[in-house]
């Protein structure tokens, strides 16, 4: 069913031109002054100048000393969907400097976000997610993010939002999921993200198993992949032809098949013959990942029989301009060679 879209669209009566004059007159503290007033029209026509103000990061310094992030904070739910809009904007342009960042950090600018992740403007979401994606590439923004409970409704979000907001999800996740993946788990996010293994948009396919890889990075996320039954599916997109994507599944394979339970699933899946593939080429992004992935499998007696038939596959690697590559394969070669 087609769903009704907002425009993101200013309204005729907010004309950027006027706006930009004023700022050019008015010191900050007029500005902010000003924001407090409840006529619609001014608060919009700051907002206006202010989302030109804040590119410059001596600006972004001078608007959080005179206490704009708290004024900002409450336009976040105005009835208005343009003032929503520019103070969105205002906000994520702001967290691309890191005074800004650090400032939107601490004065709890995450958590009053929350409320957008329903808004019915899109670009009003799209700017909370920017946002949610920059902060999060910090510790602290990232703890930020755990903090405020977003985790769950990120993992819900990511079956309804658009491709381009889905992908900002998909890089919050990425961040946060390294320092803590329980909420995650407890929300279902393995198999959403399985389904999205499966996505038509590469870069949704690829930053899926990236956040896979961040998952099973932790014992809990090991277990998890290998009881919803991830191992096949990324083992399936090793012959994706986008090559970020072969790289992530890759990466989140070498993960997830650390235990015997993910090894064995790996071996039940038939893991070797595509690994040994992405090993072969040469130009391949994804044969480190894979190189690794088969020595884990090679530790296996059915593994290293296998791959004792492919020797010569590793031994053309030792010649391989990578030195990464060449390492990892002396490694696997040692591993085959292995009798008990």
């Amino acid at each position: 069913m087609a769903q009704p879209r907002i425009s993101a669209y200013l309204p005729p009566d907010v004309d950027p031109t006027k706006a930009a004059l004023a700022f050019g007159r008015r010191a900050l503290p007029k500005l902010y002054e000003e924001l407090q007033s409840p006529e619609l029209l001014t608060q919009q026509r700051v907002l206006m100048a202010l989302c030109d103000l804040v590119h410059d990061p001596e600006k972004v310094y001078q608007a959080i000393a005179l206490g704009f992030l708290d004024s900002l904070k409450t336009l976040l739910v105005h009835q208005d969907q343009t003032v929503r809009q520019k103070t969105t904007e205002i906000l994520s342009i702001m967290a691309l400097h890191s005074i800004g960042r650090e400032g939107l950090i601490r004065s709890g600018v995450i958590s009053a976000l929350t409320g957008l992740l329903d808004d019915p403007v899109d670009i009003c979401r799209k700017n909370t997610h920017r946002i949610f994606d920059v902060v999060a590439k910090l510790p602290q923004g990232a703890g930020g993010v755990l903090r405020a409970g977003l985790i769950p409704p990120l993992v819900l979000k990511l079956k309804t939002e658009l491709d381009e907001i889905q992908e900002l999800i998909l890089d919050t996740l990425s961040n946060c999921l390294r320092v803590e993946v329980s909420e995650a788990l407890a929300a279902g996010a393995v198999t959403v993200l399985k389904e999205k293994l499966s996505h038509p948009s590469a870069a949704i396919r690829s930053k899926a198993a990236w956040v896979l890889l961040e998952i099973s990075s932790h014992a809990e996320g090991k277990i998890a992949m290998c009881e919803e039954e991830v191992i096949p599916a990324l083992l399936g997109l090793l012959e994706d032809t986008q090559p970020e994507v072969q790289v992530n599944s890759a990466g989140a394979l070498m993960f997830a098949i650390v235990t015997p339970q993910g090894r064995s699933s790996a071996m039940g899946a038939e893991a070797i013959p595509p690994l040994l593939t992405l090993v072969a080429e040469e130009t391949s992004k994804a044969r480190l990942n894979a190189i690794k992935t088969l020595t884990l499998l090679a530790e296996l007696p059915e593994g290293r029989k296998t791959l004792l038939d492919h020797r010569d596959t590793f031994q053309r690697c030792l010649d391989d301009p990578s030195e990464a590559v060449q390492r990892a394969a002396e490694i696997a070669i040692t591993v085959i060679d292995w009798k008990p």
